[in-house]
């Protein structure tokens, strides 16, 4: 069997596991968020932290709720890392730095986990376990309840409330998150991935020294770090590493993992707003955009040039062998496209397009199908935008979903839009015009300028992959990458629970013979269309200057 021919297999199998799992997740997942009935577990939880989950929010107070929960992560993270010297269970490693400490803090709390440390040679069990681990789980289920509490802003109307987040943060721990993780951990252990507490220890002598490894609960975490879309790797190589991705099939089952909930959360929305036509509308555009740019990817990294590339079957840089050129294209696309982060290869020895595309779909927002939870937020942000458009080129008032977009829904929406480009350019520039920064590119030139932008595009959408070439470890890069972390994260949820309490507070409007059908292939080919234009008039200047010109220059 040929590489071109495995890969395609590959991408087929995956569809089809989407396709099986999509509607009955995404209807449990409509249940949970629509149940007035709390768990046993739920309810010692809420007693614990003190919260009634029977008392409905409007859109400020749920918005307090999330900043005050992530600051308290925030706190917490950055405080287990600076005590972890005299903390059992640390393998002999120090205390994380104060400027490392608070990058890793922002990072895992604003469900980015990029990483600017060697995690095998910096974290000991206690901080990756009851730090980082946990912080995978809320990070994750926070950004379904925001999700979901836009959702219920659409599905509403005459009242502001919007639920409350603390049962909706709780929920998504317990019935989604957990199970699935421990179900999918098992799955990894028998594929070979680790799971124990073992200390440093030496596994062999090479060229006169030895080579040390520890151990660690890897495949417990590799499980919600991808389910979630956190990314954060328990060793330094991430999923390129045997102990946390040994084999052609735990590659697949990951990158399954990672699109799981985001499209399935679709099936959520149709199920909660009443009508399945309208999430199938949303599922249609993300699976447009994620075929289009993986059928993109596997063609730049396929593409032969002489003899070498001939050879090894393709761009073989930077992958893994037992992944090949497919699994590791179909990889790369997946972790980019969500705010997962996670690799499984090195995305500064791809192509010089090839790596555009990986920066591309970060700069698309990360919604095709995104994060879990900011996936769908999203794209709906972005449905409200194709709305107005189309209703600019008609003359009418724009409506979605019974709502009408009128100024102050417009604005909510633009600010959204606005924020994270603005982050990645003001930051990138900066960087590129100070001395210092400019010292930590491997590269030079337009891969080098590409390393910058790309880190800053990582951080803003909260994606935390990393162009492997930049050394991130110093004072400048570990306290803006997290300032870009914390605000690409929070800023937007502002105006996102914003919008869903203006939506919630509208009185329905009916549908007439000049009302916009969203459920149409029409208006999922308007969605794709908005979404390419602006993010191509926002980032083209940038990406001339980077991959676009790295890759017509080879």
């Amino acid at each position: 069997m040929g590489p071109v021919l495995a890969g395609v297999l590959q991408l087929v199998a995956l569809i089809a596991a989407l396709a099986l799992a999509y509607r009955p997740l995404g209807d449990y997942m409509a249940r949970v968020y629509s149940s007035d009935k709390h768990l046993r577990v739920e309810k010692w939880i809420y007693k614990g932290i003190g919260a009634n989950p029977n008392t409905e929010m409007r859109w400020p107070a749920y918005l307090r709720s999330v900043l005050a929960f992530s600051a308290v992560g925030v706190l917490f993270l950055y405080l287990l890392q600076r005590v972890q010297g005299i903390l059992p269970g640390s393998l002999g490693f120090s205390s994380i730095d104060p400027d490392q400490a608070f990058n890793t803090a922002a990072s895992f709390v604003s469900n980015t986990n990029w990483q600017s440390y060697y995690g095998e040679q910096a974290m000991g069990h206690v901080v990756q376990t009851g730090g980082l681990a946990v912080q995978n789980f809320v990070s994750a289920a926070v950004g379904i309840a925001v999700a979901v509490a836009l959702v219920r802003g659409f599905a509403r109307s005459r009242t502001g409330e919007l639920g409350n987040f603390w049962a909706d943060m709780v929920r998504g721990v317990i019935r989604i998150l957990l199970p699935i993780a421990v179900v999918s951990a098992i799955v990894l252990v028998a594929c070979g991935a680790i799971q124990n507490f073992a200390g440093i220890h030496a596994v062999g002598q090479f060229m006169g020294g030895s080579q040390e490894w520890n151990g660690g609960a890897v495949a417990s975490q590799e499980a919600i770090k991808e389910l979630g879309t956190n990314g954060g790797g328990y060793f330094n190589a991430n999923s390129a590493h045997p102990f946390e991705n040994p084999t052609p099939f735990s590659n697949l089952f990951e990158i399954f993992l990672i699109l799981l909930i985001p499209f399935a959360l679709t099936r959520t929305f149709g199920r909660m707003v009443g009508s399945v036509r309208q999430g199938y509308a949303i599922l249609a555009t993300m699976v447009t955009i994620w075929i289009g740019f993986t059928a993109l990817m596997m063609w730049t990294e396929f593409a032969h040039h002489g003899p070498a590339f001939d050879i090894a079957g393709g761009a073989m840089e930077g992958k893994e062998n037992r992944f090949g050129v497919g699994g590791s294209s179909i990889f790369a696309v997946a972790t980019t496209l969500t705010s997962t982060g996670a690799v499984d290869s090195f995305h500064s020895s791809f192509t010089g397009l090839g790596g555009g595309i990986t920066m591309l779909g970060m700069q698309l927002g990360e919604i095709a199908p995104g994060g879990t939870g900011s996936g769908l937020y999203g794209m709906l942000i972005m449905a409200i935008i194709a709305v107005f458009i189309a209703g600019l080129m008609v003359g009418r008032t724009p409506e979605y979903l019974g709502k009408k977009i009128g100024t102050r829904e417009i604005k909510f929406a633009a600010c959204y839009i606005l924020i994270t480009p603005a982050l990645v350019l003001v930051f990138a520039a900066a960087a590129m015009a100070l001395p210092t920064p400019g010292n930590s590119m491997t590269n030079s030139g337009a891969h080098g300028f590409s390393e910058i932008l790309y880190a800053y595009t990582s951080a803003a959408n909260n994606n935390g992959s990393a162009f492997a070439g930049l050394n991130a470890d110093t004072q400048w890069f570990n306290s803006t990458l997290g300032l870009c972390m914390l605000l690409g994260r929070f800023l937007p949820m502002v105006f996102v629970l914003a919008l869903a309490g203006s939506l919630a507070e509208q009185k329905p409007v009916p549908a007439t013979a000049g009302t916009l059908r969203t459920e149409k292939p029409l208006f999922t080919g308007l969605l794709v269309g908005a979404i390419l234009i602006i993010t191509g008039l926002t980032y083209f200047p940038a990406l001339a200057l980077g991959p676009l010109a790295e890759g017509l220059a080879s």
